[in-house]
């Protein structure tokens, strides 16, 4: 899966691949190669476990942080909400006593 993944990034075809291993075969010859396969499976099993680490200490070490800051966007917006709804009920009564004085003033002037 790994190797499928790697040629697949790399855009490399079946043609490829096989003269990639023929190259392979003449330089190192057919008593090598398995060791060498071995060795470059397991440089690169040790690759990912070392990736999956530093990962794990980046999120363990952040993740507080992450919780914090969800925390404090989450206050935010319950302010920024809050202050919407504030807004609109102020307009809707601005609204309303505009339009009693527009009536005052009609009905007086009729």
């Amino acid at each position: 899966m790994v190797l499928h993944s790697t040629f697949l990034l790399l855009n490399m075809g079946g043609g490829e691949i096989f003269l990639i291993v023929i190259v392979m075969l003449m330089l190192f010859g057919s008593d090598k190669l398995p060791g060498i396969a071995k060795g470059l499976g397991k440089g690169l099993r040790e690759l990912n476990d070392a990736k999956e680490q530093i990962q794990n200490e980046i999120q363990k070490n952040t993740g507080g942080l992450t919780d914090e800051i969800k925390k404090h966007a989450s206050e935010i917006q319950s302010e920024i909400t809050k202050a919407n709804n504030s807004i609109q009920q102020q307009s809707k009564k601005i609204t309303s006593t505009i339009e009693d004085e527009g009536k005052k003033i009609t009905d007086t002037l009729s």
